[in-house]
């Protein structure tokens, strides 16, 4: 007789919002969607209910994509958005330029143009810098702004400074995509809807995320400005991304986006992160490195006191900055979850 796997217990991480379950009312959404038949391939009430939801959201009639992953998300908005000679300019710290292993440029064949910032957020000079060989065949093309909301070092735009980088994307001949995989903990934050600092400011296309704030697996490809892509639906199915039975890709982001369990939970995993980088900081020798603007801490511990306690809590180092490590929060992070980690950095700190 075969025994159901045991469970590790209920010790939340640190490494991921990745790491969480999913949400119970995701979960009660997908059962509620696994009832009889219907059309496949998006042509099902969730995925056209879903279309309405984020149009409602997004304040203007948008075109959905449901897809897989974010980084599918990504590789497909930005083929849509360029020519096979296009480029796209985006940061270094760009989750498309870091961690997903050369999908971009091998899948999507795009050609990335980095920019260096000291806190993740692209700006206009930093633009200014990439735009040139502009009509010199020997180069690839500008033709996509790209930048991560909230960035891959925990901080976020503003809607000013969206609205500054779309102005000149726009004024140059660029689309803007902006991925979205943290979007609401972005609008937590700001505490502005989420058309605020997307569809009011001037972004093209959006991948929307689901995965990190309490879905199983569902992101989508939000096409605010239809005439900045060409072929979504083709490249979806060109890349791998198009679910024969949508309807449980759609559910899930209907369960976060047609309430307000997206921003519930974003602003229950920004407090998180709040709280332990508020108590962290004041243990010896520990130093907050960038500020905390979601639901990302990025600290500097004493020598010795990460790998100490690394296999207890599960956190990541930031390549390339010793002594640096990023920590993350998620919607089922608790009080006593934060509170037992900064015991166990204190501790450890005191040796």
């Amino acid at each position: 007789m075969t025994t159901a796997p045991q469970h590790p217990g209920a010790h939340r991480y640190f490494g991921s919002d990745n790491y969480a379950g999913v949400h119970p009312e995701v979960l009660a959404a997908l059962a509620a969607a696994n009832v009889g038949h219907q059309v496949s391939y998006g042509a099902d009430t969730w995925t056209a209910r879903l279309t309405e939801v984020l149009g409602g959201q997004l304040g203007r009639p948008v075109e959905v994509f449901p897809v897989f992953t974010g980084t599918g998300a990504n590789v497909v908005a930005l083929q849509a958005m360029l020519p096979r000679w296009g480029a796209v300019i985006c940061t270094e710290t760009a989750h498309i330029n870091t961690d997903e292993n050369a999908a971009p440029e091998r899948v999507g064949a795009l050609k990335l143009l980095t920019v260096p910032t000291p806190d993740g957020r692209l700006t206009p000079d930093g633009i200014r810098g990439r735009l040139g060989g502009r009509d010199d065949e020997h180069r690839a093309q500008p033709g996509v702004v790209s930048i991560t909301q909230t960035t891959e070092l925990g901080t976020c735009y503003n809607p000013d400074q969206v609205a500054a980088l779309c102005e000149l994307a726009h004024a140059e001949g660029l689309t803007v995509h902006m991925d979205g995989a943290r979007l609401a903990n972005a609008a937590a934050t700001l505490g502005v809807p989420l058309r605020a600092f997307t569809a009011d400011v001037g972004v093209d296309v959006i991948s929307l995320g689901g995965t990190k704030n309490g879905a199983m697996g569902a992101e989508a490809v939000v096409v605010l400005n239809p005439d900045a892509v060409h072929g979504v639906k083709y490249l979806r199915k060109i890349d791998m991304q198009l679910a024969s039975k949508m309807r449980f890709l759609s559910a899930q982001l209907l369960a976060l986006f047609e309430g307000d369990l997206w921003v519930r939970s974003a602003s229950h995993a920004n407090a998180m992160a709040a709280r332990l980088a508020s108590a962290i900081a004041d243990v010896p020798g520990v130093r907050i490195s960038l500020p905390v603007e979601a639901n990302a801490v990025f600290a500097v511990l004493p020598p010795g006191v990460a790998d100490r306690i690394r296999e207890e809590y599960h956190f990541y180092d930031w390549d390339g900055h010793p002594g640096l490590v990023r920590l993350m929060c998620s919607f089922d992070t608790t009080p006593e979850d934060v509170d037992d980690l900064v015991a166990a950095v204190r501790r450890e700190a005191a040796r």
